[in-house]
């Protein structure tokens, strides 16, 4: 096994650009095949921008580029995208004005038939779509899926965040529902939580049942967490790393112990010893483990932060976990299943924007910042794919709304065009060019400046 070792931030960045990369590219040759195969030319072919979009005449530069017949292929230096110049198509880079001074060539988009550029329009949203199913059918077929029934979690819960805290929940509660709907696995808390608009949790306290309300704001807390964790099943604290020069190294703690006390105090689980280090900063503590069925005492210091250098065996090891094997025929209809049920959640996700007076659109949207934080900070490549495929719905949808300047804007002039017998008028698409640039700028202004903002005042 090899292993590269780079800072997290540096990891997230790399599988972000890598994840766009090859989105952006496998999107733009959704357009660009049927293009060429109804003979329209196409001028360019790019990975990012090669000007500071939206503005085609500012910053025209390329990091590389090559000219292979009619199409010249380039990497741009402002990654935000990407896009593909299609002859006779008002576009970024080109206006409905502009096309109006010139007459149609045989060539050009706009000369084609409307079913035609029909295809042309839509084959973005086709290949993300495609994709995604293609991503989850692999994943499905190569890894399985495996997750912790809920019932499998008996020791209850871990609180890992205030925010569990603030929902009422407590160290070793035991989920039995959310508003009342029972949860099969327990990876699907936090999500089930923000789908359902939950206003309660039905937990089991030290065997008693209990309805845990949710007050207002902690649905809002929930989705600004994004991919961060709440709580995660409780655990014994059995030891699968020792940090080299750490307290826990010098005090001869191996993997595989099993912590029971600390300074005397019987510490059964992960969340306890966590608690009591912590208690401890910079002073020397005495810990109990358990190894090769005998109890032993050793001694270390405690760092100023609070860090006596030790990782623990991950729940999926001590819990029984459910694993699910699928040939490459059963990984297939579950791949598709998996892209649309995850383009249904999104929908529901936005439809909240407009329905739930708690969630505001400032804490919901996200830039590339928010994006790029989902990514592991290690070359995880299941998550990897599985964010990418994920990433690849979401551009599916968000192409096909019908804003002008994207695909879907694009679908409704030609809907019209086919039930009208002819096209919008020229007038008519210059001005919902223009409309639908604005949108789209003040979208990524208004998503990546929330970031910002985030990442100063949070």
């Amino acid at each position: 096994m090899l292993l590269f070792v780079i800072g997290s931030t540096a990891t997230k960045v790399i599988l972000l650009i890598l994840s766009l990369s090859i989105l952006v590219v496998l999107h733009e040759l959704g357009h660009f095949i049927p293009a060429k195969l109804f003979g329209t030319r196409v001028h360019k072919f790019y990975l990012f921008f090669d000007f500071l979009f939206p503005f085609p005449n500012i910053g025209n530069f390329s990091l590389f580029k090559k000219k292979i017949g009619d199409t010249e292929y380039g990497i741009g230096w402002f990654p935000f995208g990407g896009y593909v110049q299609i002859a006779g198509m008002a576009d970024e880079t080109q206006d409905a004005e502009t096309l109006k001074n010139t007459a149609p060539e045989s060539w050009e988009f706009r000369s084609k038939k409307p079913w035609q550029r029909m295809i042309i329009m839509i084959g973005g949203v086709t290949v993300n779509m495609l994709l995604a199913m293609v991503i989850f059918t692999g994943l499905f077929w190569g890894y399985g899926e495996q997750y912790l029934p809920m019932k499998n979690a008996v020791n209850g819960v871990m609180v890992v965040d205030s925010l569990g805290y603030e929902m009422g929940l407590q160290q070793g509660d035991k989920i039995i529902s959310v508003n009342h709907q029972p949860l099969e696995r327990f990876e699907e808390f936090q999500r089930q939580v923000i789908l359902t608009q939950a206003t309660s949790i039905e937990i089991e306290r030290n065997g008693t049942p209990m309805e845990l309300p949710l007050k207002a704001g902690i649905l809002t807390k929930m989705i600004q967490l994004k991919k961060n964790i709440v709580i995660l099943p409780r655990i014994p604290a059995v030891v699968a790393q020792v940090q080299p020069s750490s307290g826990a190294s010098k005090s001869g703690m191996e993997i595989g112990d099993k912590i029971t006390a600390v300074n005397g105090i019987e510490t059964p689980y992960y969340d306890q010893v966590k608690e009591k280090i912590n208690e401890n900063k910079g002073k020397v503590i005495k810990v109990n483990v358990q190894r090769n069925g005998t109890t032993s005492e050793l001694q270390g210091a405690v760092s100023p932060e609070g860090m006596f250098g030790f990782g623990i065996t991950s729940y999926a090891t001590l819990l029984e976990t459910k694993r699910v094997d699928y040939s490459l025929f059963q990984a297939v209809p579950a791949g598709i299943e998996r892209a649309f049920s995850t383009l249904t959640n999104y929908f529901k996700s936005l439809k909240m924007l407009f329905t739930s007076k708690e969630v505001k659109v400032k804490d919901s949207l996200g830039g590339f910042i928010s994006i790029g934080k989902m990514f592991p900070d290690t070359f995880d490549w299941e998550a990897f794919w599985i964010l990418t495929a994920t990433i690849s719905v979401i551009l599916a949808f968000m192409n096909i709304l019908p804003i002008p300047m994207l695909d879907g804007g694009y679908v409704v002039f030609l809907l019209y065009e086919i039930i009208r017998g002819k096209p919008v008028s020229d007038k008519v698409q210059q001005y919902a060019q223009s409309v639908g640039m604005m949108i789209i700028l003040a979208l990524l202004l208004f998503a990546n400046g929330m970031d910002i903002i985030r990442a100063i005042f949070h």
